[in-house]
């Protein structure tokens, strides 16, 4: 969704003086999707020889987006008890649930089933059922530490675009450098994949196996940083005296955290399994 974004707004088929035009390209191509979405969990879930397809769909369809909207929708309600003007209809709000339910849910299931009739992923050696002892790790190499080091350099990618970012989504600043946001963008997903698979290779050469939720978290760390900016920010560039206006900054800045938690921990796991896929099928057993 956000590279196919950037792609249009690059060409300029999405004008940055049209917000809503942005926002209504951003939803009807995040519902679309819901296709691929499907596709490939149920293509990994096969592959790790899952058994609970059911749930993995459900997950895929409703996880993510129903925290964010039960997100939006309890921030809208404070704005409504402000009767401000920039609350978000109630009929706007039942369209989102038509798209989510009537079109991003159907294609999820449907690209489940293309997925799980698909052979499932072959992997280039076999896993010995009694696992192995990880040794003594450094103090270096310890889960948190490594997670919260590799998190710095994906935000730092980034560190420069989201402050005009944060200007044209709260001070009302328009933003017109969409080539250079595809170009920081495209370096955020390069930098994730660097990173992940350098740490990747130290924790192997420390024998720790243990390297999948590690992946997703390194990376994925950067949405802590992004959240951490963004107070900085709301602490030193704006002026806010209202409680409920602090309240929804935090809110709205909580979803896209989240969001950019989730974009750079898949960037890294699947950097990370597509490295030890290649490094394991180099090694020759005698």
């Amino acid at each position: 969704m956000t590279l196919i974004t950037m792609t249009f707004a690059v060409l300029g088929f999405l004008s940055p003086s049209n917000r809503g035009g942005l926002m209504t390209a951003l939803l009807l191509l995040f519902v679309l999707m819901g296709l691929v979405a499907g596709y490939v969990s149920a293509r990994m879930y096969k592959g790790f020889k899952g058994i609970d397809w059911k749930m993995n769909t459900l997950k895929t369809a409703f996880m993510f987006p129903g925290i964010v909207f039960f997100s939006f929708f309890v921030l809208n309600l404070f704005i409504w008890g402000e009767r401000s003007t920039g609350a978000v209809p109630f009929t706007t709000l039942i369209i989102l649930l038509l798209m989510w339910f009537g079109v991003s849910v159907p294609l999820v299931f449907l690209g489940s089933f293309l997925g799980y009739k698909r052979p499932a992923i072959e992997f280039p050696t076999k896993t010995n059922l009694i696992p192995r002892a990880v040794p003594p790790q450094p103090w270096y190499m310890s889960p948190l530490f490594a997670i919260f080091v590799g998190g710095i350099l994906p935000f730092g990618a980034v560190f420069i675009e989201l402050f005009f970012i944060l200007s044209s989504i709260w001070l009302h600043q328009y933003y017109y450098v969409f080539g250079f946001l595809l170009l920081v963008l495209l370096i955020l997903i390069i930098t994730c994949a660097e990173i992940t698979i350098v740490m990747c290779y130290f924790q192997l050469c420390s024998e720790d196996y243990h390297w999948w939720w590690r992946s997703f978290l390194t990376s994925g760390c950067s949405g802590l940083y992004l959240f951490m900016y963004s107070i900085v920010y709301m602490m030193t560039k704006m002026v806010m005296t209202r409680g409920v206006s602090v309240m929804l900054y935090v809110g709205y800045m909580l979803i896209a955290s989240y969001a950019f938690f989730l974009l750079t921990g898949t960037v890294g796991f699947f950097a990370c399994f597509t490295f030890v896929r290649i490094i394991y099928a180099a090694v020759k057993v005698e």
